[in-house]
């Protein structure tokens, strides 16, 4: 019985649980109880998509997808993340049997890890892999906190599945989408998966420029060009609106709930959205249920984006940002 421990408690989130549960608190407090009509959280709303930077960061973003999941049905817990330090070609497990937060443990459900190995379709992280990502890691504070508004005690908490997604290209996404269907289309499984938006900036080698529409630049380049360090400052539109304009074509195109106009808008505008891969995974597997029936109904499988907020707003070639984005779908 191995416990994962807590590597970024103290440096990106707070290790003391008495103050990580009160910012855990206060965030969601400040998510309304409805949106667009809506009560939270929102009945069958058994997938978000959330952030996971530090949580002074996107702590407050993150709460928006995690006041619409809904729990009432769950008894596992599924959580994607990309891989930001191990190159990975498909997708890895935890070996262990616990994931440790300041506020307690989650439990891992080991019987669902192993049906999984057993499909010959992971890989086993190692413990220094497991412990150096973040991406897994910074959703487990809002799970555990989740969990405890829900559940009565510690003992009856959904296990949890953590899965570390590689560098899929999309017929491995697709295929891994099949693997994971069969889950999905559980009512008692819920699939949080973690994902930072637009980095932005010559740091994340990323400078991509929308400008103003319509303009000769605009019809030329469609998916925008990237500015270099000399340019002049562009102002039509200012940098931190063209970020914008990124994540929403980004965000437009996973809400149509067609995975492959999710990699097309990639492969347009390059976005560095760094959870790319797990969010194919989903709505590759998605589709899978939509094409067995198992999806129907008016906005049903379809991802709905609640919220959005950067991290700063650039003006200048030298600055950078990394955006924030949550979204629900309902199953």
């Amino acid at each position: 019985m191995t416990t994962r421990v807590a590597s970024h408690a103290g440096s990106w989130y707070s290790s003391r649980a008495s103050t990580l549960s009160s910012e855990l608190d206060e965030w969601l407090a400040q998510v309304p109880t409805s949106i667009d009509g809506k009560e939270l959280p929102v009945p069958g709303a058994r997938v978000i998509i959330a952030p996971h930077a530090g949580y002074s960061y996107s702590g407050p973003a993150a709460a928006w997808a995690y006041k619409s999941l809904d729990l009432s049905n769950a008894k596992r817990i599924f959580l994607l993340g990309p891989s930001h330090a191990l190159y990975l070609p498909g997708c890895a497990l935890t070996k262990h049997s616990k994931y440790a937060t300041p506020l307690g443990d989650l439990i891992i459900d080991k019987a669902t890890v192993k049906e999984l190995q057993e499909t010959g379709e992971f890989e086993n992280m190692s413990t220094g892999a497991d412990e150096t990502e973040h991406s897994l890691e910074m959703h487990l504070p809002y799970i555990y906190k989740m969990l405890s508004q829900k559940f009565k005690s510690a003992a009856e908490y959904p296990p949890l599945i953590p899965i570390l997604v590689g560098n899929t290209d999309p017929s491995v996404e697709r295929d891994y989408g099949k693997i994971f269907a069969p889950y999905l289309a559980d009512p008692k499984s819920v699939f949080v998966v973690s994902s930072d938006f637009c980095h932005w900036g010559s740091r994340f080698q990323y400078t991509r420029y929308l400008p103003a529409s319509p303009s000769s630049a605009a019809a030329s380049s469609p998916g925008g060009y990237n500015l270099k360090r000399h340019d002049k400052k562009p102002t039509n539109p200012p940098i931190y609106e063209s970020i914008g304009r990124l994540d929403k074509m980004a965000m437009d195109a996973i809400e149509t709930g067609k995975h492959d106009n999710f990699l097309g808008n990639l492969e347009e505008t390059k976005n560095t959205v760094c959870g790319r891969h797990p969010i194919g995974v989903v709505m590759a597997a998605i589709e899978v249920l939509e094409s067995e029936g198992k999806v129907t109904g008016e906005g049903k499988g379809r991802f709905k984006f609640v919220r959005y907020q950067r991290s700063s707003e650039v003006e200048d070639i030298s600055d950078s940002s990394v955006s924030y984005a949550s979204a629900y779908a309902v199953i």
